[in-house]
């Protein structure tokens, strides 16, 4: 298990960090700006909690945040958040441009690899015999939270990290209902963790 958590850390802080380079480098705003926007997607702020929770589970599972992120409901909804980003990337936003060189091999790190990654982590080394359907419901606070702050922020910057939420584009009445698609696509995929998790639990009870 351990080198399994290293391999997700060490691919997780290589692409968070080269992404940042990507963007730093980049010129199209001011460093302060850039910092903001780099901080502002989805994606990054996702895969830094999964870089996070597999460190801390690395070097101590059992005291402090190595503790929190140890519970099943933290892994699950880490799980499903992490999920949603590949998800979500390689439907929609997969189409929408070209990556070329690092760029490239970021991409494929922060959207397609290190979800499958956390995924499998999760299917085969985590606990799962606690976890409830009423746990989900909690599961939606951190991307309510998202998406709040990236509509009042766009809202004052005009910047909106993805054009399903461009206000300035779509107009409220879209972004809204794609928003509740996005909700939707949340609560689908966390009752379908809880119920994978009952399923191989009972599976074991009966072994």
């Amino acid at each position: 298990m351990k080198i399994y958590l290293a391999l997700i850390a060490i691919l997780g802080w290589f692409a968070l960090m080269a992404q940042f380079y990507i963007n730093i480098t980049s010129g199209l705003a001011p460093a302060s700006e850039i910092i903001v926007r780099y901080f502002s997607y989805f994606t990054i702020t996702t895969n830094l909690l999964v870089a996070i929770a597999s460190t801390t589970l690395l070097i101590n599972p059992l005291w402090g945040p190595g503790y929190f992120f140890s519970q099943q409901g933290t892994l699950a909804a880490i799980t499903v958040y992490i999920l949603i980003v590949g998800i979500i990337y390689n439907l929609i936003l997969r189409s929408l441009w070209n990556p070329q060189g690092l760029q490239w091999v970021v991409d494929e790190l922060l959207h397609s690899v290190i979800p499958l990654l956390f995924f499998g982590f999760w299917l085969i080394f985590a606990p799962k015999d606690d976890l409830l359907w009423k746990g989900i419901w909690s599961w939606l606070m951190y991307p309510i939270a998202y998406m709040l702050f990236i509509l009042i922020r766009g809202s004052i910057s005009n910047f909106y990290p993805y054009p399903f939420i461009n206000i300035k584009v779509l107009g409220l009445n879209k972004v809204l209902t794609n928003s509740m698609g996005i909700a939707l696509a949340f609560v689908l995929v966390s009752f379908l963790m809880v119920a994978l998790a009952q399923f191989i639990s009972q599976r074991k009870v009966r072994v």
